[in-house]
């Protein structure tokens, strides 16, 4: 499901190709609809995250809960290699995010700010609030923290300011955590890795906080003008954007569950989506595969 969304909502003729305004409508013509109407994504708030957290959701709740899920614990295996992980991710986004400008220059190096800010900002507000509500912050919490910030400042990283960012972070923090406790029991799917809560939540609400701190008065860099290769900040309606990132995320959130429930029931109607319960028991690995990667 990622290629028509992407296609949707990002656009680029090359460096050089808009040289003035009627060039630029020509140009916008062949771009995709979403794009068209003005959603801001620098990164892939949609188009990754959002996605990918529908898609995972739609999973979950068609596969159904794992034996023993709410009455035997399931912690995490590692928080070692947790740690680990989560480490190489929020060194890995400083790519993923400021690449996305395409070029080393001033959009780049404010997303790569962003980034750092928005996510030391997440990982703080969600062990505060596991200490808050559990008594206790939690290694496994600050990597959540983490993750849910690079999220949340994906769609937003080369179109909002500092202050902006450091905003997002420290409500992507709070807002997930709820996520993948509170919302996760509403919902009752068996969401093993928090997807949903984490990328699933962090990614609309990041999607939709880009529309308000992109705005000049708040700190944000306006909209690209592409006849002029620069950002604008004239005309800009926090509401009017705010409405049109509604719309883009509206579309990613149907149309990612519509082409997954498509996916996962071809999938079950030609080897299924569930293996017998002994089978899951015993484990994947030696059932499916015929070792382990662990020896006692």
């Amino acid at each position: 499901g990622y290629l028509p969304i992407a296609h949707m909502v990002w656009f680029w003729t090359g460096p050089d190709a808009i040289k003035d305004a009627a060039t630029l409508a020509t140009e916008t013509a062949k771009a995709g609809w979403l794009w068209q109407k003005g959603a801001l994504d620098f990164a892939g708030g949609t188009v990754v995250h959002i996605n990918a957290a529908i898609a995972g959701l739609v999973g979950a709740i068609m596969i159904g809960k794992r034996v023993g899920y709410g009455r035997e614990s399931m912690a995490p295996h590692s928080l070692t290699m947790t740690m680990i992980g989560a480490s190489m991710l929020w060194v890995g986004w400083f790519g993923f995010n400021a690449g996305s400008a395409l070029e080393a220059g001033d959009v780049a190096a404010l997303a790569f700010i962003n980034t750092l800010l928005a996510t030391a900002c997440a990982t703080i507000s969600w062990v505060f609030g596991e200490w808050i509500t559990k008594g206790k912050p939690s290694m496994l919490g600050g990597a959540s923290g983490a993750v849910s910030g690079l999220v949340a400042i994906t769609p937003a990283c080369g179109y909002v300011g500092p202050m902006g960012a450091l905003v997002i972070g420290l409500l992507a923090g709070i807002i997930c955590l709820w996520g993948v406790n509170g919302l996760k029991r509403l919902i009752g799917a068996d969401d093993s890795l928090g997807v949903f809560g984490v990328h699933g939540v962090g990614g609309i609400l990041g999607a939709l906080l880009t529309g308000i701190f992109a705005a000049p008065q708040l700190g944000g860099q306006g909209i690209f003008d592409y006849a002029t290769n620069k950002m604008s900040t004239d005309a800009y309606s926090i509401g009017s954007q705010l409405w049109i990132q509604v719309q883009a995320v509206g579309t990613t959130i149907v149309w990612s569950a519509l082409v997954s429930f498509i996916a996962y029931k071809l999938v079950d109607l030609v080897i299924g989506l569930r293996v017998p319960e002994d089978e899951e028991r015993e484990g994947l690995d030696i059932t499916s595969h015929g070792e382990s990667a662990y020896h006692a």
